[in-house]
């Protein structure tokens, strides 16, 4: 997939990885916004945060202060020479940002899973060239983050990055929003030059997790980090428990390892291509997997047999799942890899009976 891009270059600002985005969840009150951005500045962070407007689940939580807040951003912009950036989703937004000299903004889950409002925002860009970062949908739906990407692009916008701030899911454990790290993953195959930056605030949910996360990320070869930290955390008017002291997060940054993306060794590249020959032997074991599926389908239409026999489909998942295990993997993954399979197989099935 072609996209139409810049790199996000701001002068002042590291080109190294991570790039760095900090800031509280939210701007409320002056004093507020002043003490963080001065504290993050101190620490050599370039690029400040803080939601102007803020989209709550219910009504009656802390919506945002408004327009009020882009005055303390130009202000944190004159005391400090830091960037700053906020949150837009509708047109109203960013005609107020920039008015206001925002220098970069992003979209947010909510508003790029939904099609009209992404286009309502590219629209109102059109003619502009200021950077947009644009967060996952909340659903783990990769086309439709491609199809924001797009509108965004097609607007003009060309210095464009992604945000991965993980996938809401009903059984939260570890995560607030699970990390599903494959779909960014996916991302970068599909559109190479595309910047794309962690979120390991909402990710996590706790504060105890942005550390691990921002390793992680980096170890994936994410290019920055945006990551909510506020002067007093615990006294946040939202999302206080996943925000850190601009302290804290020099301290997790500090200790971040940043490995290369490029070093390839002799040993590298002989492991790659026992890689190679393993994923062929796979191919071939699978080849010979679906032949014999074919010739169960044929004996199935001869005899008048249904394709699903569910509890030798049960069967086979328990014990390929009870064998992954012992083989050091996960069962779970054992068991979807075995679903995909046998999802293959009737499919094979199917074309035999029906022709």
């Amino acid at each position: 997939m072609e996209l139409d891009l810049q790199p996000i270059e701001l002068e002042g600002v590291s080109k190294e990885r991570p790039l760095v985005i900090a800031g509280p969840c939210s701007a409320e009150t002056e004093e507020q916004v002043m003490s963080t951005a001065k504290q993050l500045a101190d620490k050599g962070i370039k690029i400040f945060r803080a939601g102007i407007w803020k989209p709550r689940t219910k009504p009656g939580g802390f919506e945002g202060i408004g327009v009020e807040g882009l005055a303390w951003l130009k202000e944190v912009k004159k005391e400090t020479g830091m960037y700053v950036t906020t949150e837009v989703a509708t047109a109203k937004h960013v005609y107020e940002c920039l008015k206001a000299g925002i220098d970069l903004l992003w979209i947010g889950a909510r508003t790029t899973a939904n099609p009209f409002a992404v286009q309502e925002i590219a629209d109102a860009l059109k003619g502009v060239d200021i950077p947009i970062l644009i967060k996952n949908p909340v659903n783990p739906d990769l086309e439709l983050w491609i199809g924001a990407l797009e509108r965004i692009n097609n607007a003009g916008l060309k210095r464009i990055g992604a945000i991965h701030r993980g996938f809401s899911s009903y059984d939260k454990k570890i995560y607030r929003n699970l990390p599903q790290w494959h779909i960014p993953i996916e991302l970068r195959r599909r559109i190479p030059n595309l910047p794309i930056l962690c979120d390991p605030s909402h990710i996590g949910g706790k504060r105890e997790l942005i550390a691990p996360l921002c390793q992680q990320a980096m170890d994936l070869g994410f290019d920055g980090l945006i990551v909510e930290s506020h002067c007093n955390p615990d006294g946040a008017w939202s999302d206080a428990s996943q925000q850190v002291t601009p302290d804290v997060l020099d301290y997790i940054l500090n200790l971040l390892v940043i490995r290369s993306e490029h070093q390839s060794t002799e040993n590298l590249n002989e492991l790659r291509r026992q890689i190679d020959e393993c994923d062929n032997d796979l191919m071939e074991v699978l080849a010979k997997r679906m032949r014999v599926c074919r010739e169960i389908g044929t004996f199935k239409k001869e005899h008048n047999m249904t394709i699903l026999q569910t509890g030798r489909y049960n069967e086979i998942l328990d014990k390929r799942g009870a064998q992954g295990s012992l083989c050091g993997m996960d069962a779970n993954f054992v068991k979807q890899v075995f679903e995909l399979i046998h999802e293959e197989s009737v499919r094979q099935q199917m074309e035999i009976i029906n022709k």
